[in-house]
């Protein structure tokens, strides 16, 4: 009798405990998780550009002409070959460089917050933008097109149980290492249930430029990111990875990839929003 005594209050006490544990993870019964409440990764604070790859691109405004690493087709060449700054400024279209195919590439400041359990807001100082991320799929675009678009997000990776199979299935292993044409070392026994990373696919935008320089994509692009946190530096930085993809068969011969970084700040005093403004490139040598 007092083993089953013992053997109920332990059954109790472990339901008890799984019980607990579920509604810290989703609330209560019945409740359905936010994508706030999920997320795998921490995206929100004040981030600043770091600029690590094409600097002449983005710190400047590149001479007209100049589009290397591009992969501009016969009409992509053509449009952006008759870029004039003075045009865009006099027919109100100076945010054409800060749109959703440019605005990543901009020197600045990024700041993100919820506005709600469904929505990540993004906002620049850089031409003082703001994007609104949904996960919401069902929510639809506005009326007309705008800077920064209609984009929607999804949670990915590992930690929401996709990108790896359950420790011990049938073929799986750590990456890397056991001398099997893979790199490095293996990863620690848990980083393959860790970590995450956020989609974004973006409709609904205005035609705007890749770089300052009247490089263009058109409305019917495909933009897709890819935003990581990245593992905290040892030196104690935290660090943002953007991964852009532009797929636009009217201007460009291919994807065109970009990987942009931003430092974690540790706080907002230095976020200064200005208006969308190119300066003008310099002037060739003659």
């Amino acid at each position: 009798m007092l083993k089953r005594v013992s053997f109920l209050c332990a059954f109790t006490s472990l339901c008890f405990v799984v019980a607990a544990f579920g509604q810290a993870r989703g609330g209560q019964r019945g409740a359905v998780a936010t994508p706030r409440a999920i997320a795998p990764i921490d995206l929100t604070g004040n981030w600043v550009a770091v600029v690590s790859e094409d600097w002449r691109h983005r710190m400047t405004t590149p001479r007209k002409g100049d589009f290397e690493s591009l992969p501009l087709n016969g009409e992509g060449n053509k449009v952006a070959n008759s870029w004039d700054l003075a045009r865009d400024n006099q027919q109100g279209l100076q945010c054409k460089a800060f749109g959703i195919g440019g605005i990543m590439r901009q020197p600045g400041r990024l700041r993100i917050t919820w506005q709600d359990d469904n929505t990540l807001k993004m906002e620049f100082d850089a031409g003082t933008q703001t994007r609104l991320l949904n996960f919401d799929k069902s929510k639809q675009p506005g009326a007309e097109k705008s800077w920064q678009g209609h984009s929607i997000a999804e949670w990915e990776g590992p930690a929401l149980g996709r990108g790896a199979a359950p420790r011990g299935a049938a073929g799986q292993r750590d990456p890397g290492g056991g001398g099997q044409g893979l790199r490095g070392g293996p990863a620690p026994p848990s980083s393959i249930f860790e970590g995450g990373s956020l989609k974004v696919t973006t409709t609904n935008f205005r035609e705007g430029y890749l770089r300052k320089n009247g490089v263009p994509y058109s409305e019917n692009a495909t933009i897709t990111e890819h935003i990581h946190r990245l593992p905290q530096h040892p030196n104690g930085d935290n660090w943002l990875l953007v991964i852009t993809i532009v797929e636009d068969p009217k201007y460009l011969s291919q994807p065109f990839y970009t990987s942009t970084q931003f430092k974690l700040e540790p706080n907002g005093a230095k976020f200064n929003p200005t208006p969308c403004k190119t300066a003008s490139p310099p002037v060739p040598a003659k």
